[in-house]
């Protein structure tokens, strides 16, 4: 009676904030109504297929789960594009008292809004949208619950500018301001809640920068406490709240999938209950205006687990402003996986990519590709190619981490700019690094077979026994194991696009490996009675190999610093190439040496060939490896050069 004496007098601004929440309370339950439409329609054409379950969301609504799983469940095909389904005639019902009662808070705080609101419901009733029946046709459906892209009216359309108008009048006839939220009608129970809330979006707020979004709006609807986010400027991208005792039901839409899913994995230390992700989206509705409902509840066993729970949701909303922009951009780099994944750690780690997308976004990346490796990325061409998976993602997130401590130290663009492109070269030069990593164990293995070959002909020399089949097939054995590290490195090379002399560098020491491999199968057939003076030239030529192989291991782990600029470094690599040609000059006279003795001592044809064979095989190893040597010094050069 009070209210109505009230609006009878003229004073409705009065009851405005009572009006609000009663709108607002219709504005979800009308989402859900929608939603059943959906569903309905899903479930009448695909009947095998398990129906919708919207219990979640007709309890958060304060809607009877019963009728509305009895419609969805009882829906069928009644003609060409039509469907019947029980409560269908009080649902179109219930749809036009939910606008009603939206357009009646909005006429009662902006009458003008609200009588064009008005007038736009009247446009719709005339085409018979909204006519109540217990059956409906499957276009109108989609009219009904679909936004299209066009200048033409519906009533989605029309439910989220109603949505919009009640936001701001509440925002308007808030009573007081809790922790940066706007509230009317709380009961003094209720700040906590609000106050938890508000103090997770506090923590994180600064990372949307200028972005427009989160203000947060709260108010008592009956036994419930509605703290509600716009989030960003999104029409369909919303945050409802309803918070009883200590039980908290979020109610989030989106109208992207993957955010939507993005957004309930934020939670993954709550034991919330969520529903599913895609059930609001209905085959053969269009994708115009189609938006995601997900709902969640966490039953809190006291108070304070209640209010954890509300500041994890404030201090989330952040991370979801332009989430899509930044994922998109992202997945020009890396896999689209990754994007998300990397988004993910941006928000876990506090970091975010609001920074990054001011910056520049794909162009911050863009520049460093253009300006530190022109010739190892080419256009169109992703990170993970080059870096490798692990090493792109660690370098976007290292890119997000540097645009957003800069951004927020008021550091200058190109700062951060050099700071990127810098990390992208070390990066580049890690890959380089890794790859020598692996000739360095190429050169060890060459080593094995060169000390293997010095053992032999060492018990040769102390009349010891000397196993020649056991030294061929070990020497076999290293062989193969060295080409098989040879195929994976030159895989490696090419996913990573690494410098072609790195694979030159390869096979130097793979073709020294070989070479060394056949010495040792020559040294097994060698027969027995050498004579010591061609064993004693034969150890000097393995002790030069082994030398060799040693002088790669050293110049490789050298070369690997010199990027740094440490100048020691790059002599110690070019040292290590000094000796490496020392080693094949000394290995020449050696070879020359035997090949001497050999024509000038008269021996036997076994033992004259056997030697010479090994003396060049040997030799030819040296060659090889003072191959290596000259493209050593050409890396280093290069690197020197840069």
């Amino acid at each position: 009676m009070k209210s109505q004496i009230v609006e009878h007098l003229g004073q409705t601004d009065i009851l405005l904030p009572s009006l609000v929440a009663d709108a607002l309370a219709a504005n979800d339950c009308i989402k859900v109504r929608m939603s059943a439409l959906q569903a309905a329609v899903h479930h009448a054409r695909q009947p095998d297929h398990p129906g919708s379950d919207l219990q979640a969301e007709c309890r958060a609504a304060g809607i009877a789960p019963a009728a509305i799983a009895a419609l969805i469940a009882g829906a069928h095909i009644v003609g060409e594009g039509r469907i019947a389904a029980p409560n269908l005639t009080k649902l179109m019902k219930d749809v036009l008292d939910d606008v009603t009662t939206m357009i009646r808070a909005v006429t009662a705080g902006d009458p003008p809004a609200g009588d064009a609101m008005s007038a736009r419901l009247s446009a719709i009733q005339a085409t018979g949208a909204l006519e109540s029946s217990s059956e409906i046709e499957v276009s109108r459906v989609g009219k009904l619950t679909g936004v299209t892209d066009n200048d033409s009216d519906s009533l989605h359309r029309l439910v989220m500018d109603l949505h919009k108008a009640l936001n701001r009048l509440a925002a308007g006839c808030a009573e007081e301001t809790v922790a940066g939220a706007r509230v009317f009608g709380l009961r003094p129970d209720d700040h906590r809640a609000v106050e938890s809330f508000m103090r997770g979006l506090e923590q994180t707020r600064a990372l949307k920068f200028d972005h427009p979004g989160l203000d947060t709006m709260a108010t008592r609807s009956g036994d419930r406490l509605l703290i509600q986010n716009d989030i960003g400027t999104t029409d369909a991208h919303v945050l409802v709240i309803a918070v009883q005792d200590n039980t908290v039901t979020v109610t989030y839409t989106d109208v992207h999938r993957a955010r939507t899913k993005f957004f309930v994995g934020l939670f993954e230390d709550f034991p919330a209950k969520w529903s599913g992700l895609d059930r609001h989206a209905a085959d053969g509705l269009g994708d115009d205006g189609n938006f995601y409902l997900v709902t969640g509840q966490y039953l809190a066993e006291t108070a304070k687990e209640r209010d954890a729970f509300l500041a994890a949701i404030g201090s989330a909303l952040v991370f979801l402003i332009d989430w899509n922009k930044a994922r998109k951009l992202l997945r020009n780099w890396v896999a689209k996986n990754d994007a998300a994944g990397i988004l993910a750690w941006g928000a876990r780690h506090r970091i975010g990519h609001r920074a990054f997308l001011e910056l520049g976004g794909d162009e911050l990346i863009g520049a460093a590709v253009r300006n530190a490796a022109p010739t190892r990325i080419g256009f169109g061409e992703r990170l993970d190619q080059v870096l490798g998976r692990d090493g792109a993602v660690d370098f976007l997130k290292a890119t997000l981490r540097a645009s957003t401590e800069a951004l927020s130290a008021g550091r200058s663009v190109r700062l951060v700019r050099d700071q990127i492109e810098a990390d992208l070269v070390r990066r580049l030069e890690s890959v380089d690094s890794t790859l020598l990593a692996i000739v360095v164990r190429q050169a060890g293995l060459a080593h094995d077979i060169a000390a293997d070959l010095a053992h032999h002909i060492a018990a040769l020399q102390a009349g010891r026994p000397a196993d020649g089949k056991l030294l061929a097939a070990r020497a076999g054995r290293i062989e193969q194991k060295a080409d098989r590290i040879a195929i994976e490195a030159r895989k490696e090379v090419s996913r990573l696009n690494a410098r072609p002399i790195i694979e030159h560098l390869m096979d130097r020491v793979e073709e020294a490996i070989d070479e060394l491999e056949q010495a040792a199968f020559i040294a097994s057939l060698a027969p027995a009675g050498i004579d010591p003076a061609l064993l004693h030239a034969l150890a000097e030529l393995c002790k030069i190999a082994i030398s060799g192989t040693e002088a790669i291991a050293s110049g490789l782990a050298a070369a690997a610093d010199v990027p740094e600029g440490r100048r020691a470094d790059a002599d110690d690599a070019l040292a290590a190439v000094v000796r490496l040609i020392d080693a094949e000059h000394a290995a020449d006279a050696c070879e020359r040496n035997v090949t001497a003795q050999v024509f000038g001592g008269g021996f036997d044809v076994a033992t004259s060939l056997s030697v010479l064979e090994l003396a060049r095989a040997i030799e030819r190893a040296t060659d090889r490896l003072a191959g290596f040597g000259h493209l050593l010094r050409r890396h280093v050069m290069t690197d020197l050069s840069a």
